[in-house]
């Protein structure tokens, strides 16, 4: 028998989640059946989403229930298979559960990856995952920007703003990065290679609005939101004619009341287009995705940062630093 460790949703949170809502359980992994086959997780990616996931309306995706593991996105090695397309000692990269085995059943979220294609395979959670996936297809399918262009980013300096920043820069892009503090600006620019970076930190809508009209005095043509709230605001206020503001995340917002936004006249205003993007809608290209983003990063023709915390038990800590802003890169945890 295999025990499986799994990180269980005990209740649902209010608000910011706190130790009470979960519970570290162990489980025995059932049987295979016929399409089935088991994978032994090493890596699981810790990402905003999931805290929307736990709402009981859920949001994009049905809610985890109550007394089931936290669904993440996961790397690992199938042990055994009753599969045709997957084999034995196989790499796989799936949407699964924080656990130490999951049960596939190649329904189009789990692949096959080759670990010998990226430099690590923690690749397949950050620049060829979900991440780098919803950089690439935003960047190359839904904004499209140009030389001449200006692009702001919001959550600049996190996993997929980073990647989003250099991305819109090799198209000849200009590119501005909204971030938290000192550090992760500077990070920006000396890292990134974004064109120029403001610290959201202490400001309200009218002050921010005022740094994004100093930074983009021709407006901004393209809005890569990641976060929401006064940063959602005071792009509006300085969309340029005729601008796309793509959503991709509202941070702010998943751990309190939504606070909408206030400034969406300007839509009106400037003839303004703003679009929800969800990388699912991009299911069928991801092989071509991944190998766009891999060799990108094989090449060092772009940069990026992974974060790893280490052992299932580390789980919460490791989802706060995302609503904290203490990561230092693509939150991952380490399971083996």
């Amino acid at each position: 028998m295999t025990v499986n460790r799994r990180f269980t949703l005990a209740a649902r949170p209010q608000g910011l989640p706190k130790d009470s809502d979960f519970l570290l359980t162990q489980d025995i992994v059932p049987p295979l059946q016929e399409g089935e086959f088991l994978i032994r997780n090493h890596y699981a990616s810790i990402d905003p989403a999931i805290r929307g996931w736990l709402e009981p309306g859920g949001n994009y995706m049905p809610p985890v229930p109550i007394g089931d593991a936290v669904r993440a996105s996961t790397i690992g090695v199938v042990e055994l298979s009753r599969h045709p397309d997957f084999t034995a000692g196989q790499w796989a990269m799936g949407l699964n559960k924080i656990e130490d085995y999951s049960i596939g059943r190649g329904d189009g979220f789990t692949q096959p990856i080759d670990v010998d294609a990226v430099p690590s395979p923690t690749a397949y959670l950050s620049v060829a995952g979900a991440v780098g996936l919803t950089a690439w297809f935003g960047v190359e399918d839904v904004m499209q920007p140009a030389a001449g262009q200006t692009v702001l980013v919001s959550g600049a300096a996190g996993a997929v703003g980073s990647l989003v920043g250099q991305l819109a820069k090799r198209r000849g892009a200009r590119v501005v990065g909204i971030a938290g503090g000192a550090e992760k600006c500077a990070r920006l620019i000396d890292r990134y290679g974004f064109d120029q970076a403001i610290d959201y930190r202490g400001k309200d809508v009218e002050a921010l609005s005022a740094d994004i009209a100093a930074a983009c005095p021709d407006g901004v043509h393209f809005v890569y939101e990641n976060v929401g709230g006064a940063c959602l605001d005071a792009a509006l206020l300085n969309l340029a004619q005729g601008a796309l503001v793509v959503i991709c995340g509202l941070i702010s917002e998943y751990n309190s009341a939504p606070q909408g936004a206030r400034n969406i006249w300007q839509l009106l205003v400037k003839t303004a287009t703003m679009r929800g993007y969800l990388i699912s809608q991009y299911l069928d290209r991801f092989p071509e995705g991944v190998s766009a983003m891999a060799k990108l990063a094989g090449e060092g023709a772009i940069v990026y940062d992974e974060h790893v915390e280490d052992g299932i038990d580390n789980a919460l800590p490791a989802m706060l630093r995302l609503f904290d802003g203490s990561n230092q890169g693509k939150m991952i945890l380490k399971l083996i």
